[in-house]
Order: C-alpha cells, then structure tokens, then sequence
C-alpha cells in the first residue's frame, strides 16, 4: 500500500496527480515523449506522453500486437477559484464555483488546500508551475440554532454555503500569477481504519486508485502494446482537449500503428480486435443503507474487482467483454464480483463510452467498491488494491483479442 498512500497524499489535484505519474513512470525506465515532435521508438521501449499537464498515456512498444488499454481519470469533485476570488470584509471568503457533482454537505468544516497549476513570467517565457498552499482553510457550516431544519432538508447553495474562509479582515492569496487553475481541494491525509485495519480512507479514491494500479501494472509488464490512458476531466463530462472525448488517445494509437508499420486499414484492424478496460469505482453496498443496492449484483468491500454492466448503455461491457476479463481473472486466481444499479434508480457513466466517440474498441467497466463515493472523504477495503494489481497485471500479459462473435486469449 505504500505506493498508493503516496499517491494519494500528494495528488491534490489532477495536475500534481499527473506530476506524480511522470515522475513513478521515468523511475521505472519510461522515456517521455512530445506531441509536438516527431516519435522514435525502439522494439521493447516504454514511454509516456502528457497533454495540458493533466492528462498522460503511458505505453509498451511492440511492433506486433493490437492494444491492450486501461483507461482511468485523474479528477475529482472539488471547487474552482474564480478570478480576483477574494471577497473581502470582516473576512475573507474565496469566491468559488463547484467541479463536478460533490457530495457537497462532507466538504464543511474539514481542511480544505488550495492547490493546482499556476501560469508565471520567467525569462520572457510563460511557465506553469504546480502549487499548493501550506495553509488550510475551511468551509463554515452554519449553527443548528440558526438553521433549524439542517437536520431533517438542507441544500447547500454553492454561491453561499460553500464558500472557504481565507482570513480574518482582508487579505490577497499569496500566489503571483498571470493566470491559475486553482482549486480549493480536501487536505486530510489517507488513514487505515477498522478493527482489522481492513478500511482505508482517502479524499479522491474516486479515481486515483485506478490511476495508481494502472501505473504499478504497467510498470512491470513487458508483453505487447500496453497502455495506462491517464485522463482529466471525466467529473465533468470530458468534452476538453485532454478529457477522454477528446482525439488524445487516437492520436497516440494513430502514432503508435504508424510506428509499427501498419496502413490505415491495418489501423482500423487492429482497433477492432484490441481491448479496453474502462477503470473507474463503484458502489460498494452501505452498511447503514442496503436497500439502496442491486438485490442480486451488489458489490461489497473485500469482495475483488467490480465488473459492472448497464442495460442502457451506462457502462461499455457486453457478454463477450465481461467473459473475456473474467477468465483473465480466474486463470490468474483474481476475486471478481458483478455489479448492477438498482432499476429504479439512474446510472452514472464513465470514461469507457465517452472514449467511444472517437474509437470504436471492444470494452468492459471494472473498478473498485466504495462507499461515500464523491465525498470528500472515500472509504474501500485496501486488499481489493491488491486484487486490481494483481487482475491489471494478467491483462497486460493476456493475448486477449475480441473477435465478431468469440474471444481470443
């Protein structure tokens, strides 16, 4: 757990998360690569590309073999600091507007950081620079005695409620910048937690976990065209240039094919018959609220990978990619357990169909049982780390390859 609770402690936001990647992935023997220039790449080599900062794909080199991928996203829901954010008087409060959809009433009265990128003069050159306060702030909630009715109905009201408190009297943030993505994050650090010291709880386990076993697993394989997609972006749809609807990852397989020798129809082939694993969390069954789950597909902590399903759409798999991960699974001793939402009660989607814009390849959603999932603080049983590791790891090394009607392996 080592690796993860590093991870965890100092990806603060997607731009730190995707630092963090870069510098696990050139420890490792990965070679970074520019978009802007040209690509040469040796039989056997590893290497990553990054986009905006925030996004980051990271590859083994064959060239035989289709694409092995496993897609995962580097953001969480927080809040982002406008321009000129302070709101100045008897205090300072920072002016804020809500990214992705928060469990918002956890984010009161914890330490909350700010941190993200931020855009200097060096030089005559414009440089970003990552940046983190030291300092930590709160959101106040308000008295019981002033708002009688908290406890039965209260909606926050993110241009009121949810508003940190910079300073006492009127004070500048600290930080000199032509421009900044700056966002007002969870400070709280990882801790293990349970009578077996079974539970692990994080801000952003949603999804820095995925991104993390990605990372581990590709590290460590060296069998095929294996890709860990890093991308930002997904809590709010992906429609940027680094999110996962956006040309990245065709681009990347678009060069990667080129490289092998391949024409475009041999492209589209190899698109065709590759595989993905869309890798996001899921709902674990609440201890507190069982109803609130699947009465036959429901997910528990401890109980392996989650492969998730959605008649609607929601989610990418089907029969032939669902038996597909889970024989990689069982050859290779992974626990795995299935997941349905409740019929009655709306989906969220992933990253998985949103990448089906611009490439059409065979797919299946997996990820990790949570609960408290968008809260400022997340909870899952580390051992299902472990399992995902170990389950990444066999896919990596399969010679999975979908077929019209039959799976290769």
């Amino acid at each position: 757990m080592k690796q993860l609770l590093k991870f965890l402690e100092t990806s603060p936001t997607a731009y730190h998360a995707v630092e963090n990647a870069k510098l696990y992935l050139e420890y490792k023997g990965f070679l970074a690569l520019d978009e802007r220039k040209n690509w040469n790449l040796k039989e056997g080599g590893k290497y990553f590309v990054t986009r905006n900062g925030s996004s980051l794909i990271a590859f083994t080199f064959h060239k035989n073999g289709n694409f092995k991928i496993v897609a995962s996203h580097t953001d969480s829901p927080c809040f982002k600091l406008k321009e000129s954010p302070e709101m100045m008087g008897a205090f300072t409060r920072l002016n804020v507007e809500t990214y992705g959809g928060g469990l918002y009433y956890t984010f009161f009265d914890r330490p909350m950081r700010i941190a993200g990128r931020i855009v200097v003069e060096e030089n005559g050159k414009l440089i970003s620079k990552l940046y983190a306060s030291e300092e930590t702030f709160v959101i106040p909630s308000l008295a019981i005695h002033m708002n009688r009715e908290a406890n039965k109905q209260f909606a926050p009201d993110p241009q009121t409620d949810l508003l940190p408190l910079y300073a006492l009297g009127e004070a500048a943030l600290k930080t000199e910048a032509l421009a900044r993505d700056l966002f007002v994050v969870p400070a709280e650090k990882p801790f293990i937690n349970g009578a077996n010291n079974e539970f692990l709880s994080s801000p952003r386990l949603d999804n820095l976990t995925s991104v993390c076993a990605s990372l581990e697993a590709i590290a460590n394989t060296t069998k095929g065209v294996c890709i860990a997609a890093l991308f930002d972006n997904e809590e709010i749809g992906s429609r940027t240039r680094q999110g996962a609807g956006s040309d990245f990852m065709k681009s990347v397989l678009k060069r990667i094919a080129l490289l092998q020798s391949k024409s475009e129809e041999e492209f589209m082939e190899a698109l065709s018959s590759s595989f993905m694993i869309s890798l996001d969390n899921a709902h674990s069954v609440h201890p507190n609220r069982p109803e609130k789950c699947d009465p036959t597909n429901r997910a528990v902590m401890g109980g392996g990978i989650v492969v998730k399903a959605h008649a609607n759409g929601a989610y990418t798999s089907d029969a032939l990619t669902v038996a597909a991960v889970k024989k990689i699974f069982r050859d290779a001793g992974v626990k795995y357990q299935n997941f349905y939402n409740r019929s009655d009660m709306p989906s969220g989607s992933t990253l998985g169909c949103i990448s089906f814009t611009q490439i059409g390849i065979p797919s299946v959603d997996l990820g990790l049982a949570q609960l408290a999932m968008h809260s400022a603080v997340e909870t899952f049983a580390h051992a299902d780390y472990e399992e995902l590791k170990k389950g990444l790891s066999a896919f990596y090394q399969s010679n999975v390859s979908v077929l019209e009607n039959a799976v290769e392996l």
